[in-house]
């Protein structure tokens, strides 16, 4: 049976312009996520609030997961704070099998975000959950909360989003998933 590690951010601090902040808004996503992934035969593990990140990254090396799933919303640097919009989709470039999921991610991202063009994959290694985890690992940055456009869009469409995301985890399992 495949495995999977799911990170929803652990950034309270990192407020939404509306309502919220990251940490809320990834977890609602994995809340959504969990009963579609589990009614199609995948584990899910999954951190926690209150879980540090040096804590998620040894939970999930503890265990012998098909793929680390880290959930963040991004925030532009002070200079182009609320410019910047788009799903960004990091993976470790020493990694095939993490660049594998990071595509199908964004391709299939590519299919709900307003403006697919926006859409792209990132190689990291400045990353934790991506550098430091065993498995397979893709830290998703869903869009800039910090951009009105996007931190509706992501607020919008939580469900849609979870929706998504766990279509691209089952394609890259291999698992035939009806969502």
């Amino acid at each position: 049976m495949p495995t999977i590690y799911l990170s929803p951010s652990l950034q309270p601090f990192n407020k939404y312009l509306t309502t919220g902040d990251e940490q809320y808004w990834m977890n609602l996503i994995a809340d959504d996520m969990v009963p579609l992934l589990e009614q199609n035969g995948i584990t899910v593990k999954r951190n926690t609030p209150g879980t540090t990140l040096g804590q998620a990254i040894r939970e999930s090396n503890a265990g012998n997961y098909d793929l680390h799933l880290a959930l963040h919303s991004n925030a532009g640097p002070v200079n182009l704070a609320g410019k910047l919009r788009g799903p960004d989709v990091y993976y470790y470039p020493y990694s095939s099998a993490g660049k594998r999921a990071a595509e199908i991610i964004a391709d299939n991202l590519r299919k709900i975000y307003p403006d697919p063009d926006l859409v792209s994959t990132v190689a990291t290694t400045k990353l934790a959950e991506i550098t430091k985890t065993s498995a397979p690992a893709v830290l998703v940055e869903i869009a800039y909360h910090d951009n009105p456009q996007d931190e509706a869009w992501i607020r919008n469409n939580i469900p849609l989003i979870a929706q998504n995301l766990a279509m691209s985890v089952c394609e890259y399992l291999g698992q035939n998933c009806a969502l």
